[in-house]
This record gives C-alpha cells, structure tokens and sequence, in this order.
C-alpha cells in the first residue's frame, strides 16, 4: 500500500523538494543579477533585503549565500556580512590562461564533428552580436557574447570541460563586462566573433583552435589594459603580470 500524503514522511520529503527548488530559484536569480552587473563586485548583500525583493523566507537566501560562495562569486566576511566578490587581476590572469587551453581543444574539436544545424545557430548568434554593436547595446553584446561560448563549449560535448568552464566564466563575468564597456571595441571583438565560427566550418583543427586561443588571449590583454588604467596614478607600480604567451613558444 503506498503512504497517503498524510503520512510524516511523504509531507517531510514534499517539504525538502520544495524547499530545495526554491533555493535553486533563489541562487539563479542572485547569480543572474550579479552576471548582468545588478550586484557589482563589493556590494554588500543581506538576507533580509534579498529575502524582501525576491518575496521568499530567509533560509533558501541563506543556503543560496552558501552555494554562490562555493562557486566563487560571494565572499562570507565574519562579523561584516556577504558581498559580491572582487577576483584580483592576477587571479583573473591565471584564469584567462586556463579558459585560452579550455577554448583551444573546445575549437578543434568543433572542427571535426560541429552539425550543419549547430553552425546555423552560432552564425545567427554572431548576427545578433553585429546588431548589437550597430545599435550600441553592450549590455546586449555581453550577453550574447556569453552565449556564443557556452554554446561553442556545449557542442563540444565534454560534460566535464562545460562545468568547469561555466564556473571560470562566471567567476570572470565583471572583467568581461568592463572589457566590453567600451563601444569602440564591440565591432572588433564581433569581427572575431566571427572568424571562429569561419575557422571552425572550414574543418581545420589547428585553425579553430588557434582563433579560439588568440581570442581568448586578447580578451585578457584587454583586462590587463583596463585594470591598469582604472588604478590611481598615485599607487604604487602593480606587480608584474605573466607574460602574454604565443602560438610560436607553444608549438616551438
């Protein structure tokens, strides 16, 4: 006989699934304010005031604090609170370093087995993308362009490898943004946009790996830029960063 719903533990178990849904609900919707620039790095974030804004009890915006700081994006400062987190740039260096690797095989392997449907879909991505940069809507641009390569990472079909690399995009999402920020660089970060997918349909390995790593590599040349001409003439010289790494050391 199956228990009737009445029965303490079905209640308990109905009871944990909601409480867990809400919860998922709860961090996505931090998650996608702080992606989208609505919580900027160092903004303070309380239960209550989420609680309040979202109409939802205090525990599921507790436990989301909890798995957003296990993701890398809040920090839990004892007797100060929660904030948005701010990666410091050598940390953002090491992390462009590592995606450049990621989105080097994710290319090559997109070269050997991208469909005719999948290539349909990232070139209309990348019209979308030109759109937004006739229209100057870098909000738009920028999420358009975390599309492009989740969507370039997903083809690949590496389960693991789209994990992993969903967390390091997310952990990168401000410099992206500043990056970005900058109308006079949409049209050139478009144009690159689409010489991947060229290099990707023309079947060359070697070719789409290489324009997903240079990619990747100016985009963090371009963070590199940006953070240094945001500090105060008055600080002292910041130390110094990794040299940007070449096509011709990796392959000599």
């Amino acid at each position: 006989m199956s228990p009737s719903l009445l029965d303490p533990a079905p209640q308990a178990t109905i009871a944990l699934l909601q409480s867990s849904s809400l919860t998922t609900l709860v961090q996505q919707e931090i998650e996608r304010a702080i992606l989208v620039g609505e919580f900027t790095p160092g903004t303070k974030l309380t239960e209550a005031a989420i609680a309040d804004r979202l109409g939802v009890s205090r525990g599921p915006v507790r436990e989301a604090f909890r798995m957003l700081e296990e993701a890398g994006l809040l920090r839990n400062e004892k007797n100060r609170g929660v904030f948005v987190r701010d990666i410091p740039i050598d940390e953002a260096v090491e992390i462009f370093d590592l995606r450049a690797a990621m989105d080097e095989l994710v290319g090559r392997q997109l070269a050997r087995s991208i469909t005719t449907a999948q290539l349909k879909e990232v070139r209309a991505l990348v019209d979308q993308m030109e759109k937004a940069v006739k229209s100057g809507d870098t909000r738009h641009y920028h999420l358009l362009n975390l599309q492009f390569h989740d969507r370039l990472v997903e083809m690949a079909g590496n389960r693991k490898l789209t994990a992993i690399y969903r967390k390091l995009i997310k952990e990168l999402s401000l410099f992206r943004r500043l990056n970005l920020a900058d109308g006079a660089l949409l049209p050139i970060s478009a144009g690159e946009h689409r010489s991947i997918v060229t290099a990707i349909a023309s079947g060359n390995a070697e070719a789409a790996g290489r324009a997903l790593f240079d990619h990747v590599m100016e985009s963090k040349e371009r963070t590199i830029t940006n953070h240094l001409a945001r500090q105060p003439r008055d600080n002292p010289a910041p130390k110094v960063l990794p040299e940007k790494p070449t096509r011709k050391s990796r392959h000599a």
